[in-house]
């Protein structure tokens, strides 16, 4: 082959190199049919760790009868924020995450990396104010890292973003479930009063003067929704607190989160403007009575799927969302999809054969597309919170008409807002 072939052949391989990896498809990208509000915002993005310890927590995996032990719960966060990037650099960061669950050995842990588009310890962006708070809380089991698709997306669009590893509940240190049933509204109390802490006048942070947490909203998925309703509001029922009863120190713990306690009451939270609940856990479980689910008062999105068989759905999670009648809400059910509606696509790495087939479902719908619901969950998740937190016009994105596939919905490209519906009720209050 002639030099000069040689060369053109190279050169050919490199331009086609180029275009692959700048068309190259990572977490939250969107597709050809992703609605309107799913495309990212126009701020860079950075991303940094936290390593935290809450101090004095019941030691509720080591409880004995009639002794509560105390410890300091060390908390793993991921904060993802608007950023200030060189001209010359690109927002890109690998995610070190595993598959599996500790101590199951059909299930081993896994180590693997995906992309995103953040740039680790980047500056934060400080011409423009502070930015409404967003905290999420992962399902049991999972990571800070399971839903990067929609943190990178809301920090894009002016919020600061925090995702917590709840110890004892993520892949790596998964541990007995009293401690996820007790520690996950706590948890998210802790990092709200945190990252106030951090955004503060006296703090010496670089989110210094950066973080309104008066104007946050908290996000959970699963065990995570399970947790950030009772923070907002729904107290736990008495028969929970029996239910835990087998568990050591288990109905003592427990009664801190009851409606029927004075103390909880107290602990609601003004600085919370909105709730989004990926398939929350519990309804079926008597988590919830109808006293407890009047105390939800807060603007709240129910995200689900139909066929849902962990959190259950007619008696389940669109349980929970008529009962909660004091409060402005919203469901939306991906029709015949089962519980994973909040997760990232599933990792190349769990394709892999031999693999367990909950590494791919930890990520994967059996019916939908997860990038599809990725794209639909970053539109209504920002219309949602837009509006309560950024007073945004986005009311006509929410304003569907039940079982209306009549014509396309508001900010859906034509002929992609089919297999889903969209409820709404007003508080009766």
């Amino acid at each position: 082959m002639k030099k000069s072939s040689i060369i053109l052949s190279l050169i050919a391989f490199l331009v086609f190199t180029l275009r692959t990896n700048a068309q190259e498809f990572l977490y939250g990208d969107p597709l050809p049919d992703a609605p309107e509000l799913s495309i990212r915002g126009a701020y860079s993005v950075g991303v940094r760790t936290l390593n935290l310890v809450n101090k004095n927590q019941i030691d509720i995996l080591n409880s004995k009868e009639g002794e509560d032990p105390l410890y300091d719960r060390p908390l793993t966060a991921e904060v993802w924020y608007p950023a200030t990037l060189p001209n010359d650099v690109n927002a890109t960061v690998n995610y070190q995450e595993v598959m599996g669950t500790r101590g199951d050995s059909l299930r081993p842990l896994i180590p693997f990396t995906f992309k995103g588009r953040a740039l680790r310890d980047a500056v934060p962006e400080n011409k423009d104010g502070a930015f409404p708070l967003v905290i999420v809380s992962h399902g049991y089991v999972g990571s800070r890292y399971l839903m990067t698709y929609l943190t990178e997306n809301l920090a894009s669009k002016g919020y600061i973003v925090v995702a917590i590893d709840h110890t004892d509940s993520t892949f790596k240190d998964a541990n007995a479930f009293q401690s996820t049933l007790l520690n996950r509204a706590l948890d998210v109390r802790f990092l709200l009063n945190e990252m106030e802490a951090l955004g503060s006048s006296g703090s010496s942070d670089s989110l210094k003067g950066l973080v309104d947490a008066n104007n946050t909203a908290i996000l959970g998925y699963s065990m995570g929704g399970f947790g950030v309703l009772n923070v907002a509001g729904a107290g736990y029922s008495d028969a929970f607190a029996g239910f835990t009863v087998g568990m050591t120190g288990g109905s003592r713990a427990m009664g801190i989160h009851s409606a029927s306690n004075p103390e909880y009451q107290k602990m609601i939270d003004p600085r919370i403007k909105a709730v989004v609940a990926f398939a929350p856990w519990g309804m079926e479980r008597g988590v919830w009575d109808a006293e407890g689910l009047k105390g939800l008062k807060t603007p709240t999105l129910f995200i689900a799927g139909s066929e849902d068989d962990i959190s259950g759905y007619e008696k389940g999670i669109k349980a929970i969302y008529e009962g909660a009648i004091n409060a402005d809400r919203y469901l939306l059910t991906y029709i015949g999809a089962r519980h994973n509606v909040a997760a990232n696509p599933p990792p190349a790495e769990s394709l892999k054969p031999g693999l367990h087939i909950d590494e791919y479902y930890r990520y994967a719908d059996s019916t939908w597309d997860q990038r599809k619901i990725n794209n639909v969950n970053q539109h209504f998740v920002t219309a949602f919170i837009g509006i309560h937190l950024k007073q945004k016009e986005y009311a006509k994105y929410l304003d569907i008409q039940a079982d209306s596939n009549e014509k396309d919905w508001e900010g859906f490209k034509p002929r992609s807002s089919t297999g889903m519906e969209l409820l709404h009720a007003s508080p009766i209050e």
